[in-house]
C-alpha cells in the first residue's frame, strides 16, 4: 500500500469511531495546551524579573554607610556616614569598576506657582543615569559642569512632572522650588515602572550631587551621607569587584583584622542571577509537571488503539485474506495514532496560546511565547502518537489472519 492508501485508510477507520478518535484527541489537545501555557507564563515570568533587575542597574553594586550606636543600639547601615568623596575617587579607580555615582536622599516637598509634590530628593552625577541605564525623554540630563558649577538643575520622573505640571504640559524649563531654593527643570526621564520591591521608579527628582550637598545637605561635606551606586565592568567580575571595595575600604578606613566593616556592600548581580536561576527552575518544574499530562494522553492513545485492535481483529484478518502485508497493518495502525496526536497538538498548541493571551491579558502576567515552540509541540505530539501506537500496530501486524478470521467480537 502506498502512504496516500494507508493514510486514507486510517482517516476512515478514525471517521468511523467519533467517539474514541475525540477522547484520544481531547487527552492530546490538554497536554500540547498545558505546556504551552506553563512555559509561556514561566518564560514572561523570567524576562518581567530580568527587565526589573536591569531596570535598577547594570552590573550593580550598592555601597552604604555603617552603623551607628545610641546607648547600646545599633542604628542599622546607613546611620553613621563613614564613606567619603575621597573614597569614591579611589574606588573609580579599580580595574573591575567601571562607574561610581554617589546618591544622598531625602524626601522633600518640591512647589510650583500652581501645585506641590513630596517625592525623594536625590543627588547624583552623570554617571548615575549610566549606571542605572536610565534615558532621558525630553530635554537633557545633568553634565559634569552642572555638578562642577553646582547648578540648580533638577530632573524629574513622570509621576512627579504629572504631578507638578499635570500630564500634557511640558515641564522643560519650569521653575521648582526645593527649600525655598529655585531650580530649573532640565530634563524629563522616561517611564520605568515599578521596582520589584514595588516602589514608583518614576516618583523621583535629581539635582548635581555638589548642589545636595551644599543647598540641601549641609554638615559634614566630605562624607556620603546616603548610598553609592557602582557598575563593576561584568556580571563575572561583580564578585571580584565587591571583594576589591572592601579590602580598599578598609585599609583607608584603618580597619585592622577582626574588626568589622564600617561599611555594606550589596553584589544586585548575584541576587539577580540567583533569581534568575530561580525563575528558570520554576519554569522547568511547571514544564515539567505539564508534560506528564502528555504521558498520560500517550497511554490513553496507546489503550484506545489496543482496544481498537480487538475490536477490529476480523477486519485485520480480511486485510491480510485479500493481499495486505504485516507491514501494511503495522503502518496503518501507526498512521491511526500520529494522526490522533498530530491533531490534538496542532489543536492544543491553538487552545495553549489562546489561553496565554487570555490570561496575560486578564491578570496583566507577562506571557512570552515562541514560534519554535509551538513547532515543537506539534513534533513533539507526533513522537508520542509514534511511542505510544507503535505497540498497537504491532500487536495488529502480528495476528495470524485464519484465527482473525474465526474472531468473534
Amino acid at each position: 500500500m502506498s502512504l496516500w492508501e494507508i493514510g486514507r485508510v486510517a482517516a476512515r477507520a478514525l471517521a468511523r469511531r467519533k467517539a474514541q478518535t475525540f477522547l484520544a484527541v481531547l487527552g492530546i489537545v490538554i497536554g500540547i495546551a498545558a505546556v504551552i501555557l506553563t512555559v509561556a507564563i514561566g518564560d514572561g515570568a523570567a524576562v518581567k524579573l530580568a527587565d526589573s533587575f536591569r531596570i535598577m542597574g547594570v552590573n550593580l553594586l550598592v555601597l552604604r554607610p555603617g552603623s551607628s550606636p545610641f546607648g547600646g543600639v545599633q542604628g542599622g547601615f546607613g546611620s553613621r556616614a563613614t564613606v567619603t568623596v575621597e573614597d569614591l575617587a579611589a574606588i573609580r579607580e579599580l580595574s573591575r569598576v567601571r562607574r561610581v555615582s554617589p546618591r544622598p536622599m531625602l524626601g522633600f516637598q518640591l512647589v510650583t506657582d500652581e501645585s506641590n509634590w513630596k517625592t525623594d530628593l536625590n543627588g547624583v552625577i552623570p554617571d548615575f543615569f549610566e549606571i542605572r541605564t536610565w534615558r532621558i525623554l525630553r530635554g537633557r540630563n545633568i553634565s559634569a559642569a552642572d555638578v562642577d558649577e553646582g547648578d540648580k538643575v533638577i530632573v524629574l520622573g513622570l509621576t512627579v512632572a504629572e504631578k507638578l505640571f499635570g500630564p500634557h504640559r511640558d515641564p522643560i524649563g519650569e521653575t521648582v522650588r526645593v527649600a525655598s531654593q529655585p531650580f530649573v527643570v532640565i530634563g524629563l526621564l522616561e517611564h520605568k515602572g515599578f521596582a520589584a520591591g514595588g516602589w514608583d521608579l518614576d516618583d523621583n527628582a535629581y539635582i548635581p550631587f555638589t548642589t545636595y550637598v551644599d543647598q540641601i545637605q549641609g554638615g559634614a561635606r566630605k562624607f556620603v551621607n546616603g548610598t553609592t551606586y557602582i557598575s563593576a565592568v561584568s556580571p563575572e567580575e561583580a564578585s571580584r569587584a565587591v571583594e576589591d571595595i572592601a579590602l580598599l575600604l578598609r585599609e583607608r578606613h584603618h580597619l585592622t583584622a577582626g574588626v568589622d566593616d564600617d561599611f555594606q556592600i550589596r553584589n544586585n548581580v548575584a541576587q539577580a542571577q540567583a533569581e534568575a536561576a530561580g525563575a528558570r527552575a520554576m519554569a522547568n518544574l511547571l514544564a515539567a509537571v505539564a508534560a506528564v499530562s502528555l504521558v498520560v494522553a500517550g497511554v490513553s492513545i496507546m489503550n484506545i488503539m489496543l482496544v481498537s485492535v480487538t475490536e477490529r481483529t476480523r477486519e485485520i484478518g480480511l486485510r491480510v485474506a485479500v493481499g495486505a502485508r504485516p507491514s501494511d497493518i503495522l503502518f496503518q495502525f501507526l498512521a491511526e495514532a500520529v494522526a490522533l496526536t498530530l491533531i490534538g497538538g496542532g489543536a492544543g498548541t491553538l487552545l495553549g496560546i489562546g489561553m496565554a493571551g487570555f490570561i496575560g491579558r486578564l491578570f496583566g502576567w507577562p506571557v512570552l511565547l515562541h514560534v519554535d515552540g509551538a513547532v515543537l509541540a506539534i513534533i513533539v505530539s507526533a513522537a508520542v502518537g509514534v511511542l505510544f501506537g507503535v505497540y498497537p500496530a504491532m500487536r495488529a501486524a502480528a495476528l495470524d489472519p485464519i484465527d482473525a478470521l474465526r474472531f468473534e467480537t
